[in-house]
């Protein structure tokens, strides 16, 4: 199991834990083109607690997987030391590093006390990150993601992220929106440098890492140590190859609708393969197909798809179309 500092010594690119994406046929495609780390889905503490099978789901790797990074919500310190005991026996070797969210902004989260609420409590956010340490063992290492603060106008990351690092926490992920700013306006990576100022452990950017070029630009300023791509994988599961090639002065490969549809059609079948519903089907179309000719009705189209097969079928329509 190798260690977070060794880790981000040479590879930095990660796959940020999105809820209702990253599940493992999102994982294997992003791992595929160059991802260094991928996130599951957020995994409730109190799912474990109460033996929830579906919450295994969002857990267990695929044996395709080389690891796998588990993100924890929730906010009662006892379940997270129980879920953390119980992640790491069952995922073992495969386990690279809990996440503990204290970012998500959505009201049925932080209502619960849980995800961005945490930022508001930081004596019982650090009890969590105590906890989850007791509950993985030295061998684990824990991480949290914040974002900048609660509300617009009152930045709390800096004193926050000191906050956790003195309560063990091996590196912070900060996301440069206030939590009631949702992904409105543009996340401030002047606040991700403050944290970075504030704190000794690595910082990990997060927010609008959409393209390569911002990849490489934010990594090439030397301030944080890696960087997590989320809605910038959407339909482009090359982004992180393609920042790193960016990074190493390389020409970018340029990503035509007929080169999407491949990879639509690749990570349709990663879906069947890692027994995912294939519902699921229907938000990437959406994403891949962007300027494939006649993509307004073939999103629509999908809508009726029940199938692999349905998928498929009109992959080959959208090829027909193109030029």
């Amino acid at each position: 199991m190798m260690r977070l500092d060794e880790r981000l010594s040479s590879s930095n690119v990660f796959l940020a834990p999105m809820a209702g994406v990253t599940d493992a046929a999102y994982r294997l495609i992003c791992r595929a083109h160059g991802a260094d780390l991928a996130y599951t889905e957020m995994v409730s503490v109190a799912g474990i607690h109460f033996r929830s099978a579906k919450t295994w789901e969002l857990v267990i790797p695929h044996p395709d997987e080389p690891e796998i990074a588990v993100q924890l919500f929730g906010s009662i310190p006892a379940q997270f030391e129980e879920a953390a005991a119980q992640i790491a026996e069952r995922v073992g070797e495969k386990l690279a590093l809990i996440d503990i969210n204290m970012a998500c902004p959505v009201r049925k989260v932080v209502s619960k006390g849980e995800g961005s609420a945490l930022m508001d409590d930081p004596g019982k956010a650090a009890e969590i990150v105590e906890a989850t340490r007791r509950g993985a063992g030295d061998a684990v290492d824990v991480t949290v993601k914040i974002r900048r603060g609660r509300t617009t106008g009152t930045e709390l990351a800096p004193e926050f992220a000191k906050a956790m690092e003195a309560a063990g926490a091996a590196a912070v992920a900060v996301h440069g929106r206030y939590a009631s700013e949702f992904y409105r306006g543009t996340s401030d990576f002047g606040c991700v440098e403050r944290v970075a100022d504030a704190v000794s452990i690595p910082v990990i950017a997060s927010g609008d890492m959409l393209n390569a070029h911002r990849i490489a630009e934010v990594l090439g300023d030397g301030r944080v140590a890696a960087v997590m791509v989320a809605r910038g994988s959407y339909g482009n599961p090359w982004i992180f190859e393609d920042a790193k090639r960016m990074m190493s002065g390389e020409d970018l490969p340029v990503h035509d609708a007929a080169a999407k549809l491949d990879a639509l059609e690749e990570h349709l079948r990663l879906l069947v393969a890692t027994e995912a519903h294939i519902a699921r089907a229907r938000s990437l179309v959406g994403w891949y197909m962007r300027g494939v000719p006649g993509a307004s009705a073939l999103r629509n189209s999908a809508m009726t798809c029940t199938s692999l097969d349905d998928y498929l079928d009109l992959i080959e329509i959208a090829r027909t179309r193109l030029p």
